[in-house]
């Protein structure tokens, strides 16, 4: 959606246009991120929630946020952090699952058990920013099919680190 979301909010400003635009509007400009039909109809759902429950103002608790359509706990997390500078839990996308499973961290592959394994180990002042660390690292260096150990700043001290090991030692493994 972070691709698409200029055009969308150059095409509807407000959260009152955004409510009362088109379904098949919507899809055409959301079109490219797949889900488009679900999506575009939560986009307008969580406009219209957002203006009569709430008056227009974001929520500032998790358990409110993922009331509206369309809102995960991952991006109630990144809302309440970035919005309202509170940080309730840990952003668990992709990512984040993938790095905190190969540093050991966790053995869970369900996001909301995987951040409660993060939120025991990691101090809540770090959340966030650990978040964006392993969403950086997992798009650059841990990648879900190659990975590059000997880029990674972790990769001495990472559990599942392929760095300094021959093809022969890791295929063993």
């Amino acid at each position: 959606m972070n691709e698409v979301a200029p055009r969308l909010f150059a095409a509807y400003p407000s959260l009152e246009s955004l409510a009362k635009a088109p379904l098949k509007k919507i899809e055409e400009i959301i079109y490219s991120t797949g889900f488009y039909k679900n999506k575009a109809k939560s986009v307008v759902n969580f406009a219209k929630t957002l203006l009569k429950e709430y008056k227009g103002k974001l929520p500032n608790t998790i358990s409110e946020l993922i009331q509206l359509p369309g809102i995960g706990r991952k991006t109630a997390n990144v809302v309440l952090n970035e919005i309202h500078g509170i940080s309730e839990g840990f952003v668990v996308d992709t990512h984040v699952k993938r790095v905190s499973k190969k540093l050991g961290l966790t053995n869970q592959t369900d996001p909301i058990k995987v951040e409660k394994d993060l939120m025991k180990v990691v101090q809540p002042d770090h959340w966030m920013d650990l978040s964006l660390y392993f969403i950086f690292l997992g798009r650059r260096y841990c990648k879900a099919h190659h990975t590059f150990c000997d880029e990674c700043v972790l990769g001495k001290i990472c559990p599942s680190s392929t760095q300094g090991k021959s093809a022969a030692k890791i295929e063993e493994e």
